[in-house]
This record gives structure tokens, C-alpha cells and sequence, in this order.
């Protein structure tokens, strides 16, 4: 399998995962769920647009990076501070699946940023 068709699939999997786990803190109130949450669409839309439309380009592949490193970045800030991440996990109002999202976000989003750079550094080397 190509790496390009990878780095797709991966950042379609990662922007469903953060769709998810956004929607999920929602749920439990950990996000208010007002207008500022909308903030999120224009980022899933050219992270979409990069992944889907700028596919094998620079442009793809510097938007697919970044998105990758904001996804992992929630599972840094999840575990980090009081521990929200081991507290919902504990709670019996589906924990697992808040856990699962962010273990899935950091996996991923690694992944990612792996396909991003080596799809970076190979449209270097072509171009010289």
C-alpha cells in the first residue's frame, strides 16, 4: 500500500477519533458545547481538504502534519495535570470508550506524523 493512500486513511481515522472524543466531552460537560466548539469545524475541514484534495503535495502532507500533531496533543493534555483521563476511565458511563479514543488519538496521530514526514522528505528528494 502507498504511503500517500495511508497518510489518508490515517488522518480520516484521526479526524473521526477527534470528532468523536469532542462530542464525547461534550456529553460529560467537560466542554461547555456552545458556539466556541464550532471552532473545530473550520480545522477538521482543511485538515479534510489536506488529506482528501492535496493528497501526494507539500501542502497535503505540512496540513496532515499539523493536524496530526494537534491530535497528539489531547492525549498529553487529557493525562497530564489531575488525572480527567484515569477518573472518567474509572466512571462506569462508558470510560472505556473516552480511554480508548485518546490511547487511539495518540497511536494514530504518531502514525501520522511518521507518513507526513516520510511523504515530505521523499517530495525533497524528488525534487533535487
Amino acid at each position: 500500500m502507498k504511503d500517500s493512500l495511508l497518510s489518508t486513511i490515517t488522518s480520516l481515522l484521526l479526524i473521526l477519533l477527534i470528532s468523536f472524543h469532542l462530542a464525547d466531552d461534550i456529553a460529560r460537560g467537560y466542554e461547555k458545547g456552545g458556539l466556541a466548539n464550532l471552532m473545530a469545524l473550520p480545522i477538521l475541514v482543511v485538515w479534510l481538504y489536506g488529506a482528501l484534495l492535496l493528497r501526494e503535495r507539500r501542502s497535503g502532507y505540512v496540513i496532515t502534519l499539523l493536524g496530526s500533531l494537534l491530535s497528539l496533543a489531547v492525549p498529553y493534555f487529557h493525562m497530564k495535570g489531575k488525572g480527567l483521563a484515569s477518573q472518567v476511565a474509572r466512571s462506569p458511563s462508558g470510560g472505556f470508550f473516552f480511554a480508548w479514543t485518546i490511547i487511539a488519538l495518540g497511536g494514530i496521530g504518531l502514525f501520522s506524523i511518521v507518513l507526513s514526514a516520510r511523504g515530505l522528505w521523499r517530495l525533497g528528494r524528488r525534487s533535487q
